[in-house]
């Protein structure tokens, strides 16, 4: 059988630890024996992050604009004890926050359901996608460590020269500060791929912040919400009888957990990235989420909604056996592939990605399964395999399916 192949290159962006030994053992085992893979690589391992003082992340979310396909290994935030065991120049920030910002859009993610996993929530019956806002707020944040007694001000000047200022705090002692920002052109940009995203897949539309206690910044997100909702898309949601809600954040949260599901959850980025994985551990695990990055003029990041199984990848390094979920890592490429199918016009790569996600979510159907997977599951019969062999058995499926 001849392979598929790619007239305009993937950007493929490499990532750390356990997730980085499963990219390459999915691309080895699923992809290269049917496609001629045709990507444009970027290694985000943390070593050449600090190498290049991060450059490559900004040279990858590029390549996805120029390119407008990409799909993402997951990659470490360091932390201070990440700076001293990788001997880091310095505590790099978030890889997805400096893509994201970059790229300026909203990232959707939805559980991977399987029929022999319930929810934790007894209540759910229909998937819920989390709609997060992908730029700004404390993935771009400054901040300061205050070394004595003084008086923290924000201060804005103007382009004109004008200057405003506000006390943050009187510090009486040591303490910490922070600022954050967004924009208005950002936050329009994200109401519109929620709105857009939720008549997709017509399902109702629940937005929630905290303007309540933040009377300016959150309460400018939720302006800028029902204004766009008001003048753009309140007629085509009510053609399609779905609904457009607002309320806070700890009512959704008290919602959310008595509903059936089946709605999109908005929320910003912060919250968004809490939510989803709030949401993908009740639905299962966090290894059963899709992700996706979706810029305002149509670029695609698609990514592991999880981290990097930093425990596995040290027993992997012992020469122990590790049995690891791959499911959002393979999601992530065969979202990717099925967007550059879609927009190259290549039906036979939408279709073999279809197909191959079938086959992944049937082999745990048919009892075949990590080990995390297996203390969800309700399989009767239960094959409990290592991370490469339960890549093995999906091609099996694969190769099995019609």
């Amino acid at each position: 059988m001849s392979k598929i192949k790619m007239k305009v290159p993937l950007v493929e962006i490499d990532g750390d630890e356990m997730t980085r030994i499963i990219w390459k053992m999915i691309k080895e085992n699923l992809l290269e024996p049917y496609i001629e893979l045709n990507t444009e690589y970027y290694d985000l391992g943390l070593e050449n992050r600090d190498k290049t003082d991060d450059q490559v992340t900004i040279d990858s979310a590029k390549a996805i604009q120029k390119y407008g396909v990409g799909v993402k290994c997951a990659t470490i935030t360091p932390n201070a004890q990440r700076v001293e065991e990788y001997n880091l120049k310095q505590m790099w920030k978030s890889p997805n926050g400096t893509i994201r910002a970059i790229l300026d859009g909203t990232v959707f993610r939805s559980p991977i359901v399987v029929n022999s996993i319930k929810p934790f929530v007894k209540g759910w019956k229909k998937p819920i996608s989390i709609a997060r806002h992908a730029y700004g707020d404390v993935y771009k944040n400054v901040e300061y460590y205050v070394p004595s007694a003084g008086k923290a001000e924000l201060v804005f000047t103007s382009e004109n020269g004008e200057v405003s200022r506000q006390t943050i705090h009187d510090f009486n002692d040591c303490g910490v500060i922070m600022g954050m920002h967004n924009t208005d052109k950002s936050i329009k940009s994200f109401a519109r791929a929620c709105f857009n995203y939720a008549l997709d897949m017509n399902q109702d539309l629940w937005f929630s912040t905290k303007d309540t206690i933040s009377k300016i910044y959150d309460h400018r997100f939720k302006d800028i919400f029902q204004e766009i909702y008001d003048t753009e898309y309140k007629e085509k949601f009510e053609a399609k009888n779905i609904e457009y809600f607002y309320t806070l954040i700890d009512d959704v949260v008290a919602r959310i957990i008595r509903s059936e599901g089946g709605m999109v959850w908005a929320c910003k980025n912060y919250d968004g990235d809490v939510m989803s994985d709030m949401v993908a551990s009740a639905f299962g695990s966090l290894a059963m989420m899709t992700s996706v990055l979706v810029s305002p003029d149509g670029k695609y990041e698609f990514e592991a909604a999880h981290g990097t199984v930093t425990r596995h990848y040290y027993k992997h390094l012992k020469g122990e056996e590790t049995s690891t979920n791959s499911m959002a890592t393979l999601f992530a490429w065969t979202g990717a592939l099925k967007k550059r199918g879609e927009l190259d016009g290549i039906e036979e790569l939408v279709d073999f990605a279809t197909k191959l996600e079938e086959a992944s979510i049937q082999t745990i159907e048919n009892g075949i399964m990590t080990k995390d997977l297996a203390s969800l599951s309700e399989v009767a019969e239960k094959k409990i395999v290592n991370t490469e062999d339960f890549l093995k058995e999906i091609r099996k499926t694969f190769e099995g399916m019609a």
